[in-house]
């Protein structure tokens, strides 16, 4: 069965640095990390560092009352995201009744602030102090549910829990069901809200997240030399998907979509095969490729090692091909990171724009790529996302402008 062509209609981010389309693509552009002191838990655990919300209000985007009571953070960061794309794509809710819709949404955790809040309440006042309705609102299954309830469409629902890579894969699953027909319209991304006291105290142990606050704009640094590791953020982006064949217009086409594991004790090894297939899905060569979107979270270790699987596929052509790490910018927001990442990636094919990788200064050895903290005009039609995730997974992108 031949596919169809699959177009981004809308996009609706919900970020650091900033909310909705126009705003995220000005926030991004800037030379400037969002990353700052997060001071809202006990001083005792010590500092912390993240690129955060502060005034987010699900209340401006859709009615309070049609969101079920308890949704989580990062649930509420999805339904805004997945209004602010449907807007953007010229679409109203109720004309997506009939029209054979799917939410496929994707995060790494569940929502632990829920999950703590129960466990907290059993541990001081019995059962009595049990939240019921975590059973319903902490899994990762009720962010596209409560998407869809809240807005009101009669449509399927699929949540994907793949480490930091669920954001792409998300995206990736769901433009495969428009491709084949199984859908007509995907609201699909990633939502992340880890800004709790679990996980950031496990994440922070294993190294995953600085046990410090000085400094805090230069602390993330992607692929730059003096890098130590990456930041943990929140924030959403949902997309709407649609064929090539629908009236409105598109950002760019999901052309190629892949995952793959790494192999015992190889960091980033699968994202060398991730890559190869999801250009091979694309129909393209390596040296089509015009610009890459790199996962390049600012870790010592993960951004050597993505360099030397991006190196296996490219060669020597890599030096040509201009990088970008938003990591910088906006911290790892885990799972919602990748979808954020094909936001920036569909905005800057059409401007012809390439974002800065802010606070890359000095080159690594380890690290050769094509690299710059400031914005470039570059025009092109053709860029790979990557993503890794704990597991040892990883997942590519490839977009091509429409």
């Amino acid at each position: 069965m031949k596919r169809r062509r699959v177009k981004i209609t809308g996009i609706g981010p919900v970020t650091p640095a900033g909310i909705g389309r126009e705003a995220f693509w000005s926030g991004i552009m800037e030379e400037v990390s969002r990353i700052r002191p997060f001071t809202k838990l006990d001083e005792e655990l010590g500092p912390f560092v993240a690129a955060y919300l502060e005034r987010f209000r699900v209340e401006d985007y859709v009615e309070r009352a049609a969101v079920p009571k308890g949704s989580a953070r990062h649930t509420l960061f999805a339904v805004a995201g997945a209004v602010l794309a449907l807007r953007d794509a010229g679409l109203s809710p109720g004309a997506l009744n009939g029209s054979g819709t799917v939410v496929v949404a994707g995060s790494s955790v569940m929502d632990f602030d829920g999950i703590g809040r129960t466990v907290e309440g059993v541990a001081t006042k019995g059962l009595r102090g049990a939240v019921p309705r975590t059973v319903y609102t902490t899994n990762a299954a009720c962010i596209p549910a409560t998407v869809a309830q809240t807005l009101g469409i009669a449509a399927r629902t699929m949540s994907i829990q793949s480490s930091c890579c669920a954001g792409l894969d998300a995206i990736g699953y769901a433009a495969r069901l428009v491709a084949s027909g199984e859908a007509e319209l995907a609201i699909c991304g990633g939502t992340e809200a880890p800004l709790y006291r679990c996980p950031l105290v496990e994440l922070r142990a294993t190294g995953m997240t600085p046990a410090t606050c000085e400094n805090p704009r230069r602390i993330n640094r992607p692929f730059d030399l003096w890098r130590t590791t990456g930041v943990v953020s929140e924030g959403a982006t949902m997309l709407i998907l649609e064929p090539e064949t629908s009236p409105r217009p598109g950002y760019s086409f999901i052309t190629g979509y892949a995952f793959a594991n790494d192999a015992s004790n190889e960091l980033c090894s699968g994202m060398t095969l991730a890559m190869k297939l999801a250009l091979a899905d694309a129909g393209i060569k390596p040296e089509d490729v015009e610009v890459i979107n790199a996962w390049g979270p600012g870790h010592r270790l993960i951004d050597a090692a993505e360099t030397l699987a991006t190196q296996a596929v490219f060669g020597a052509k890599l030096a040509g091909i201009p990088v970008v790490s938003i990591k910088g910018a906006l911290g790892n927001p885990l799972g919602a990171a990748p979808a954020i990442q094909v936001a920036a990636a569909a905005l800057g094919q059409r401007a012809g724009i390439i974002p800065p990788t802010v606070n890359w200064e000095f080159a690594d050895p380890a690290c050769m790529l094509n690299l710059s903290h400031r914005l470039r005009a570059i025009p092109h039609e053709v860029t790979l996302v990557n993503a890794h995730g704990l597991s040892g997974v990883n997942a590519s992108l490839v977009l091509h402008k429409c």
